[in-house]
């Protein structure tokens, strides 16, 4: 790969990744949540820091992401017998709690013998030079240091990701897929006002290719397309996927509406052969647009179109049987970069719009680990109106993560042996 195809790689891996978990993010922060980490990347860090109780994180793999919130994985905060500092406020509550003990920090020394940060929010023990055991109440944002000097925020139980109610929980699950068809929806509506023109992927004529099937059958510009061989169509996508499997010498019943009349004409598509493929056309191009109106309706037709073409391509995964040739991983979006960077950014933005909603609709798919599965954990949960035993959402997830790994794995492999 060329430097330009490995910059843009991680361009479009970062934005993709980014807006995805910052769905995640925002809808947690706004449900209650704390969130503990928004980490950009896989891996060991290259940058952190530290805003609003939530640390941001860039890691050196730049092939994935996560938001880590509260109640994933909890650990004690404290243990007994451990010396700390207590720094208050003017109401003698615990704001912060400094592990540093032997080291010259502010506060006041203090002995732990037992502690609350759940649910009481209070902390017991002694003074220094006291053997009157006292206890405090803790503020609900209290900051702990640890020795390593990180500032972490208490997470009582009312911060939890499970605490929420499954309708909020459901919506944080839901917001990254959300954003990732907003990028999409953003990068075309952006693309048309770029474009001198854009089409809508409707059924319009724009223009007639001489000597072409359609020009030989009489099809005009203007003409509405109305149906294909008695298939009603109503996108240019339909219509082009009916032509293209089009059997060899198939003669093709069309009906148009001009000026207001239905006219039927027949034709039959012709192989047009390009560098890399072969395709059955009839010799007519898409009506274009310059009206502002159009140009925001490209970018929601546009995202729509997209959004039907990968899930036409996910609908038909296993037909013929399934095959691994008919998934691609990072190493396939990786040659697939390479291959777009060469052709200018604005391509570049598709196929990022592109891939952005791949990756929401795959997200979508309902297999625990994925967000699509964490839903139908939510769909259960709301239905039987009582949370999901924590052991059965964890081994579900983590035999969901096996299977995904598994699958990854196998995948990458496919990419590079093909």
């Amino acid at each position: 790969m060329s430097l330009t195809a490995v910059i843009a790689f991680i361009f479009i891996f970062g934005v993709l990744v980014t807006v995805h978990e910052f769905g995640h993010f925002i809808v947690a922060k706004k449900s209650g949540v704390l969130v503990r980490e928004f980490a950009i990347g896989m891996g060991p860090k290259l940058l952190n820091w530290r805003r609003n109780h939530t640390t941001y994180t860039i890691r050196i793999l730049p092939v994935g992401g996560y938001v880590r919130m509260a109640g994933m994985d909890e650990e004690a905060d404290l243990e007994a017998g451990q010396r700390i500092r207590l720094q208050f406020n003017d109401n003698q509550v615990v704001i912060k709690i400094d592990t540093r003990a032997d080291e010259a920090v502010a506060g006041v020394p203090f002995q732990v013998d037992s502690f609350d940060l759940t649910n009481q929010l209070t902390v017991t023990g002694f003074l220094q030079d006291s053997t009157e055991k006292r206890t405090f109440n803790v503020a609900h944002d209290a900051i702990i240091f640890e020795k390593s000097g990180v500032a972490v925020q208490i997470a009582p139980q009312d911060t939890w990701v499970q605490s929420a109610a499954v309708y909020k929980r459901a919506l944080i699950n839901i917001a990254g897929p959300v954003m990732n068809f907003l990028l999409a929806l953003g990068i075309f509506i952006s693309l048309g006002f770029i474009q001198q023109s854009v089409t809508l992927n409707d059924t319009v004529v724009g223009n007639v290719q001489s000597n072409m099937p359609a020009d030989r059958a009489g099809m005009r510009s203007n003409d509405d397309i109305v149906s294909i061989d008695k298939h009603k169509v109503k996108t240019w996508f339909q219509m082009s996927t009916i032509i293209g499997s089009a059997t060899k010498q198939q003669n093709l019943t069309v009906v148009v509406k001009r000026h207001g009349e239905l006219k039927t004409l027949h034709m039959t598509p012709i192989d047009l052969k390009s560098s890399d493929a072969q395709q059955k056309v009839i010799g007519i191009t898409a009506k274009t647009y310059t009206d502002f109106g159009a140009r925001v309706k490209y970018g929601i037709v546009s995202t729509i179109a997209v959004v039907q073409r990968v899930w036409y391509a996910l609908s038909h995964l296993f037909t013929g049987g399934f095959s691994l040739n008919k998934l691609g991983g990072p190493v396939s979006i990786a040659k697939q970069t390479s291959t777009v960077a060469k052709t200018g950014f604005l391509n570049i933005l598709i196929f990022m719009a592109m891939l952005s909603v791949n990756l929401g609709i795959m997200n979508l798919i309902p297999i625990p680990a994925l967000d699509g599965g964490k839903l139908v954990l939510n769909a259960i949960e709301a239905i039987i109106r009582r949370p999901l035993p924590a052991s059965f959402e964890n081994g579900v997830t983590i035999a969901g993560a096996v299977f995904m790994i598994a699958l990854m794995v196998a995948v990458t492999i496919n990419d590079l042996l093909r």
